[in-house]
Order: structure tokens, then sequence, then C-alpha cells
């Protein structure tokens, strides 16, 4: 059964059409910026690109759970007392009030395509360290 889309050919055009239909919010961070790409009342789809050389603090949320996949770049992970790397096409799940950063050791961007379900207001952050002085 067909839908009448073809994906080869009208991809762009349907990006395109979606981009214009709801505008995204950039929010720009001493780290990088995020872009909120879908936010409703439970979950939000939110694009990451962190700059190299920088990170996020180390903090947790009470409320949400994240969900990361990596889509650009390879990502240096702590989650509470463990430290990997993540590389493009990797994802993880960090539950809530699981201590967690993201740092970019690498030359180009970082991107990161994060899922979060449950309460997804941006002020569920507690930090514990912070390289721009954000800690409270």
């Amino acid at each position: 059964m067909s839908i009448g889309i073809n994906f080869d050919s009208d991809w762009d055009n349907l990006t395109e059409a979606a981009l214009k239909k709801k505008p995204q919010k950039m929010e720009l961070r001493p780290w990088g910026y995020f872009n909120i790409l879908l936010e409703e009342c439970n979950y939000a789809v939110k694009r990451l690109v962190v700059y190299p050389g920088q990170r996020l603090s180390l903090q947790r949320h009470r409320w949400r759970d994240e969900h990361w996949y990596i889509a650009e770049g390879a990502a240096k992970v702590t989650r509470d007392s463990n430290c990997f790397m993540l590389y493009m096409g990797d994802d993880l799940n960090i539950a809530k009030g699981s201590w967690h950063r993201v740092e970019n050791k690498h030359q180009m961007n970082l991107v990161i395509i994060e899922v979060q379900t449950g309460d997804c207001f941006e002020e569920d952050i507690e930090r514990k360290e912070d390289d721009y002085g954000r800690v409270h």
C-alpha cells in the first residue's frame, strides 16, 4: 500500500515544510545551544549542540528521564560514577535522579538528540559542578 510520498525525492520538502509549520526555539548556553524540536505536556525533544572543548554541568533531574542519541561527533559521558565514550549512532538512557554530564573533547560540534519524558521544564536541573558558575 502506497501513501503517495517518495521519501527519496520528497524528504527535503517534507522537512522544510515541518520546520516552517512550527519554528524551532533556540536556547543559547555557554557550552553551545539547543533547539526545542517538539514540546508537549509530558515529553520534549531537543537537539543539543556542544561546541568543541565544552561540557555541560554535572547535573541531575528530579522529575524527568532523558534519552540521548548521538547524531554527530563523539561524547565523553559521565553517568553517576561511570565515565565512557559514545559515538555517532550510540544512545543512552538517563534515569531521573542520576548525575550526568556530557563533554565534547573533539574538534567538531557534538550533536545530541535528547528525548525527555516526565515533567519536562528547564528549571528541573540541580547542578553539582559547573564550568560556568551556575551551581545552585
